[in-house]
């Protein structure tokens, strides 16, 4: 099992009261770090106001900020979790991501979801629509961003978006394509989603028994498209792990996400803002879990 981190950008209050340039000198650090234990991957939230609440905080805007830790790493994946389908434009989408594959020399992973947080998308402009247009935007994102990563000129009408002989070159360095994640709890549509177009079906804050609940629900949904549900890679964000005690509870945790089959965690560690031993007793916790890192 790999793990990934997400490094703080502000959006969980982590950084309030900050200065924003030692803040993202912060963001840089830790992300270094990361790469440097071992980890995997990092990744970023896409939100643009804080969380429970927007307040006059920092948050750094998600694709911006990938994109400068792009050139500060060399090793570490590099991912949104879970870019928004409805706060941009799909084939725009497509063209950025398959940049950001290039700049970073073939690291970049594509995550996409429905979104969630009213209090972004009314103050934002982009208005609430309903979870079913938030869903077909998901669908929509999906078919444009798969056709334009594919390197053809894409075509593609839906309810939300469209493409007309759309070009994306370069479509990324990686091969056959950028992979694409598709982030969401929803065994109907989301899961359906998932197994019509993603690499990887990424979980919020499941529990293992969850998820091993949930596995016959995405076979099923894998086989309704004719694919083997093997090759449907299954990660999970997982929220407790920044709270639950360091040591033998963490990684009695992370021993369980393994044991059921879970590729890949992601998580942050809320403390790795202002706690420079954090991320390294994470580390350790990680290693005596058994899951693996490339340090």
């Amino acid at each position: 099992m790999r793990v990934g981190i997400i490094v703080p950008q502000g959006w969980t209050g982590e950084y309030d009261g900050w200065d924003p340039a030692r803040a993202w000198d912060r963001t840089v650090a830790v992300a270094h770090e990361a790469e440097m234990l071992g980890f995997d991957s990092i990744w970023l939230f896409d939100h643009v106001q804080t969380e429970p609440m927007p307040t006059d905080e920092i948050t750094f805007e998600a694709f911006v900020g990938l994109s400068a830790l792009a050139v500060e790493t060399a090793r570490v994946r590099l991912g949104h979790l879970v870019l928004c389908a409805g706060y941009r434009n799909p084939a725009l989408v497509a063209k950025m991501i398959s940049t950001l594959d290039v700049v970073s020399g073939g690291r970049a992973e594509l995550g996409l979801g429905a979104g969630w947080k009213e209090d972004e998308y009314v103050a934002y402009g982009w208005g609430f629509p309903p979870l079913r247009t938030r869903m077909e935007a998901l669908e929509d994102a999906l078919e444009i961003t798969s056709r334009m990563l594919a390197g053809r000129h894409a075509t593609y009408s839906g309810p939300t978006a469209s493409v007309v002989d759309a070009i994306n070159v370069p479509a990324g360095l990686q091969r056959p394509r950028i992979p694409i994640l598709v982030g969401g709890n929803g065994p109907n549509r989301t899961w359906r989603l998932a197994a019509r177009f993603a690499d990887e079906l990424n979980l919020d804050w499941f529990t293992p028994d969850e998820i091993r609940e949930a596995r016959s629900v995405i076979a099923s949904r894998c086989e309704e498209a004719g694919r083997d549900p093997a090759t449907l890679r299954l990660s999970v964000n997982v929220g407790r792990l920044q709270s639950e005690p360091e040591g033998d509870a963490r990684i009695d945790l992370l021993r369980q996400y393994a044991d059921i089959g879970v590729d890949r965690v992601m998580t942050m560690l809320r403390a790795s803002a202002a706690d420079d031993g954090a991320l390294e007793r994470f580390a350790e916790d990680c290693i005596r879990a058994g899951a693996e890192l490339d340090a």
